[in-house]
């Protein structure tokens, strides 16, 4: 599996790092398939982005090669349950710089309760708690490539959350690492 290659806006990936101020929030509103149907003005700016450029293409269009896939599997697991995701994702901008956001991705049902889409807001995260993701993610990633997504997602569950809770494991590193 090659998870470094992914580059969707075809720029060379670089180093430069953008930062979220306090305020900021990003919004965006994805179908079922996670095609971008709404993109806020916070979006457009941190991505380096225009909505016309965006919307109805995969909102994976902003991954970050250092993401290790197997949150994105928990995170399709949680919220195609139905249930709220809440995660730390490193973003790539169309500039090839990124950023880091602290993400809650949140089904939309309609009014027979079926999921019609997601919705996910991102703010500025924990600056300590990045440090700390960081490292698990290269060890994910690393997971992956030796032993394939499933298995790097149980590593982290029986490895880093023990017996914690994913959502209390997130929560602690946004809350409590200050």
């Amino acid at each position: 599996m090659k998870i470094h290659n992914y580059n969707p806006y075809n720029k060379t990936i670089g180093f430069s790092e953008k930062f979220l101020n306090a305020d900021d929030l990003i919004v965006s509103k994805t179908d079922i398939l996670g095609n971008i149907k709404y993109a806020n003005s916070t979006m457009l700016r941190i991505s380096g982005t225009d909505l016309e450029e965006l919307l109805g293409k995969n909102h994976n269009i902003s991954r970050h090669p250092d993401m290790p896939r197997a949150i994105y599997k928990m995170m399709w697991d949680t919220i195609e349950d139905g249930k709220d995701f809440y995660c730390y994702i490193k973003n790539l901008g169309r500039d090839g710089s990124f950023y880091w956001v602290f993400a809650f991705i949140t089904p939309d049902f309609d009014k027979d309760g079926n999921i019609i889409g997601y919705n996910s807001e991102r703010r500025a995260p924990n600056p300590k708690a990045i440090v700390e993701i960081s490292s698990i993610y290269q060890k994910l990633r690393e997971k992956e490539i030796l032993l394939g997504v499933d298995e790097a997602v149980l590593w982290f569950k029986e490895s880093v959350l023990k017996s914690k809770t994913y959502h209390k494991y997130i929560h602690r590193l946004q809350n409590e690492l200050n």
